[in-house]
């Protein structure tokens, strides 16, 4: 049936009825037609059932209906850092994109956008998926090892959007392959229990079929599901099967860090030593797979080198304190490090490298260039400090400047990433008392890249230790208690993860979301203002069900 690579018509019947596009560059316009109807296992052949796969991979780099905000799509957690202590929404104003500032001063309604695009999103999504996989299952000539690897992929990129769900939402339907009828689906269903345990029972099996190596990149390995199941279990706090799952990524020989921190920002390095599971962008088909995820936050300024950034995402002073580090080059992790702010090159402090590695600091370089304060789009109310892991240097050959206004690169998204995976295992034996000096070993590891990363000579430019006094020390044995070293892993990943967008969700499964954000809004409202009256409360730490669900919904989601 080869008209099927044009449009296979499917109802989703979840929030709405979509179209499933074969197309990997473009999702919009398919969404303007109507569906037909269900298609039948007879009308598919092997090549459209991995079409069909390749569609649902194509989710990972796609925005939906009609919404091409960098924040919408199924991939892309940026606006939840806003919920927590490492960013300000950022823009002209607080009455610029409103819906943000709600967020960050946690005061977010039903009728949010942002609730009802990563819900709408997700489902489409998942959708793809299930179709995908009811395809694959029928397809008649298929290899049956390959087939129960196709499917295996698509039961671990399903999982990887129910997470996210799970993360953001309290309530959500869950349906698999077998559910026909998805608009029937009741939010209370399943308790948040059962869930998770659907996620985690497809991950594991996806890890036991999946193969070490795919010859395409981008593809799920079985160290994908690995990394994504240890996520999913730290978060549910089952410690003892994170650190197992993580033990088999590092384990694999298959990763490493970067040689230098700044790599992870060069298009270049691209599914290399670090990258995990990362969203593939490319500059082929006349720049149509660039990577746009993150052009709304570029830097705002005369001479901007990517295009006309809005300059959203920005981090905060608190985030920026954090980076400081004692005598010893270690944090200051009995909460100090926020006693003074930490500011441009005059700062006369210690300060860990990555700090230039991560935001914009006036005086300081970004990727070669200086960072002043003619970048900053509104600096008496957000401050200086934007984000620079997702910009490569602006003459590199594989960024194009000026597109749709904001520049884009060929830069992949790293969703999960080496060190991050690191973290994991070292958080899990921390949790469980166990080989502590294993985990001590495995932060100091990290701890010590950063520290080889301050090298003049490295192309671009990102820092400068002439100016700032750059200092990262190891852990050391002596002290090294639980509670010590839970702290320490804690911190690692706020100042390793910077502006990744893993923030917001840590503090979430850690348990003190409400009393970090609180404490953050009372030390950061005499720099911000629009921070008075601002409080979190534990019903508000998940999205409500967003209004056009319910009412679309019926009594389904009440």
């Amino acid at each position: 049936m080869k008209n099927l690579k044009k449009y296979i018509k499917a109802a989703v019947g979840i929030i709405a009825a979509a179209s499933l596009g074969i197309s990997v560059t473009s999702c919009d316009d398919m969404l303007d037609t109507k569906p037909q109807g269900a298609f039948t296992t007879e009308q598919i052949g092997d090549e459209e059932a991995i079409d069909l796969m390749t569609a649902a991979y194509a989710t990972l780099m796609c925005h939906y209906f009609g919404n091409n905000e960098s924040f919408a799509g199924p991939i892309n957690n940026w606006v939840f850092d806003v919920r927590a202590d490492d960013a300000y929404k950022g823009g002209d104003g607080v009455t610029m994109e409103a819906y943000m500032h709600q967020l960050e001063v946690g005061n977010v309604q039903s009728d949010n956008p942002i609730g009802d695009f990563k819900w709408r999103n997700n489902y489409y999504s998942i959708s793809r998926c299930n179709t995908a996989i009811r395809a694959l299952a029928a397809a008649g000539n298929l290899d049956d090892k390959a087939r129960q690897s196709y499917i295996a992929e698509m039961k671990t990129l399903r999982a990887y959007y129910y997470f996210d769900m799970y993360r953001i939402f309290k309530m959500f339907p869950y349906f698999d392959e077998t559910v026909t009828d998805p608009s029937s689906c009741r939010a209370d269903e399943y308790t948040r229990d059962q869930i998770a345990g659907f996620i985690r029972q497809d991950l594991r099996d996806s890890y036991e079929v999946l193969p070490e190596f795919q010859e395409q990149v981008g593809r799920f390995t079985k160290y994908v599901a690995a990394a994504i199941l240890a996520r999913v279990d730290l978060f549910v706090h089952d410690y003892a099967e994170a650190e197992q799952y993580a033990g088999y990524v590092i384990s694999s020989g298959h990763y490493s860090l970067y040689p230098n921190f700044l790599d992870m920002s060069k298009p270049e390095f691209n599914n290399s030593y670090e990258a995990v599971l990362a969203v593939q962008f490319s500059s082929a088909n006349n720049g149509s797979q660039y990577n746009f995820n993150n052009c709304l936050n570029c830097t705002w300024s005369e001479g901007n080198l990517y295009g006309n950034g809005d300059d959203f995402y920005l981090a905060s002073q608190n985030l920026v304190n954090a980076f400081r580090t004692d005598e010893h080059g270690l944090p200051y992790l009995d909460g100090s490090f926020n006693d003074e702010d930490v500011d441009g090159p005059d700062y006369p402090g210690n300060v860990d490298p990555r700090l230039d590695f991560t935001v914009g600091r006036i005086g300081m370089p970004w990727r070669s260039h200086q960072y002043n304060e003619k970048w900053c789009r509104n600096y008496d109310l957000y401050g200086q400090y934007s984000g620079k892991k997702p910009y490569p240097a602006p003459e590199s050959p594989y960024v194009k400047p000026g597109i749709v206004p904001w520049g884009a690169s060929s830069l992949n998204m790293l969703l999960i990433r080496y060190a991050d995976v690191m973290l994991m295992k070292a958080e899990a034996l921390i949790e469980q008392n166990k080989d502590l000096d294993e985990a001590r070993k495995i932060i100091n590891d990290i701890r010590q890249r950063a520290n080889n990363s301050v090298d003049p000579a490295y192309e671009p430019v990102d820092c400068n230790p002439m100016v700032a006094n750059y200092a990262v020390g190891q852990y050391p044995a002596t002290g090294w208690t639980q509670d010590y070293a839970r702290r320490a892993v804690r911190m690692e990943r706020r100042i390793e993860l910077a502006m990744e967008g893993h923030r917001w969700f840590d503090l979430v499964r850690w348990g003190n979301a409400v009393e970090t954000v609180n404490a953050y809004y009372a030390s950061e409202v005499k720099l911000r203002p629009y921070y008075t009256g601002a409080n979190l409360t534990e019903d508000e730490i998940y999205l409500p069900i967003p209004v056009n669900q319910v009412d679309n919904a019926g009594d389904l989601y009440k």
